[in-house]
């Protein structure tokens, strides 16, 4: 009797469904958004590492300081800057979307997508603000 109920057993586990994958799943902006968000968070420890450099180099002097404004004010510099801003204003305004969220507001289908829409347009217009304003200054 045992030896047909580990037979029976079997049959269930290969007749069971694996669990849903991305290839199952269609992407959805919301999915996305999250994704995104999760990825901001971890753009922000970079970006934090280049501000503390920024901030040491200006308490350590000179050379130091002088060194980082050349890099910061460099092509390559003024990417990273682009970047950290605007992982910055990402995960900020994904932030306002899941406080939404959490006031018990926003989960009807077209208003998870207004508040997903929302958030990436309010972060590519806040630093492209932020970027024009600060070239033009």
């Amino acid at each position: 009797m045992a030896g047909i109920e580990a037979k029976q057993g079997q049959n269930i586990e290969l007749r069971r469904p694996l669990s849903p994958h991305l290839s199952i799943y269609r992407p959805m902006l919301t999915m996305v958004m999250s994704i995104a968000h999760r990825i901001s968070g971890g753009a922000l420890y970079v970006g934090t590492l280049f501000l503390v450099w920024y901030l040491l180099a200006a308490a350590s002097g000179g050379s130091a300081f002088a060194f980082a404004s050349w890099f910061f004010g460099s092509f390559v510099g003024q990417l990273v800057l682009f970047g950290f801003a605007f992982a910055l204003l990402l995960h900020f305004f994904g932030g306002i979307r899941h406080l939404i969220w959490d006031a018990g507001y926003g989960f009807d289908k077209d208003w998870r997508e207004y508040l997903a829409v929302g958030t990436l347009a309010a972060s590519v217009a806040t630093t492209l603000i932020i970027f024009i304003a600060a070239h033009l200054g």
